[in-house]
């Protein structure tokens, strides 16, 4: 790997760490440039702007996510199993980007505004369209209840999961692969007791 692409990824782990804790508005140039030791005018020798930085912390996250997706659709696997490998595969990928699910989570009302988000857009979209072809998949088989509106029952296994970026942190008691069992047999189970 060169120097400039070793330097290109410092600068987006820096920037991805403080617009995950700040905020991308309340991010300047300066302070990226300051976290990885080089003057502000530097980091346009690297990126044309503060925007394509945030481009490219998502586009990674996205596309991670995209692929991990693709893999589990592809499996042949059952509803129920596709409906697990969708949360391990969320929360692995949020194990590998941190920052970035906070960003992407945190910035519904910025990301639109950014250069290329067409295709932030259309990696969400496809996103949406894996989750809602398991749930309609395990609609049509009866493994999954057909009372709830799909879009409806999407959004809050959706919301479960992607927000608990915000506050569930593993620990070598409570692992992520625990986390996962957890919440899919809360998603699959409910919290009735077992007999």
């Amino acid at each position: 790997m060169s120097t400039t692409q070793d330097r290109r990824s410092v600068i987006l782990d820096n920037a991805a760490h403080l617009f995950a804790a700040k905020g991308i508005g309340a991010t300047t140039v300066r302070e990226i440039a300051d976290s990885v030791g080089i003057l502000s005018g530097s980091l346009y020798h690297h990126f044309k702007s503060k925007d394509e930085m945030v481009d490219a912390i998502i586009s990674d996250y996205l596309t991670d996510l995209t692929d991990r997706y693709a893999k589990v659709l592809a499996s042949g696997e059952n509803p129920a199993t596709q409906l697990r490998e969708l949360v391990t595969s969320s929360l692995a990928n949020i194990e590998a980007h941190p920052h970035a699910t906070e960003i992407y989570q945190n910035s519904s009302t910025y990301l639109p505004t950014i250069e290329g988000y067409e295709h932030i857009r259309e990696s969400a979209t496809s996103i949406q369209r894996a989750w809602i072809q398991v749930l309609e998949a395990g609609i049509a088989s009866g493994d999954f209840r057909n009372d709830i509106p799909v879009r409806v029952l999407h959004g809050m296994l959706r919301d479960s999961l992607w927000l608990s970026v915000r506050w569930f942190k593993p620990t070598r008691s409570y692992s992520m692969a625990t986390f996962a069992d957890d919440l899919v047999s809360v998603y699959l189970d409910g919290i009735l007791a077992r007999d």
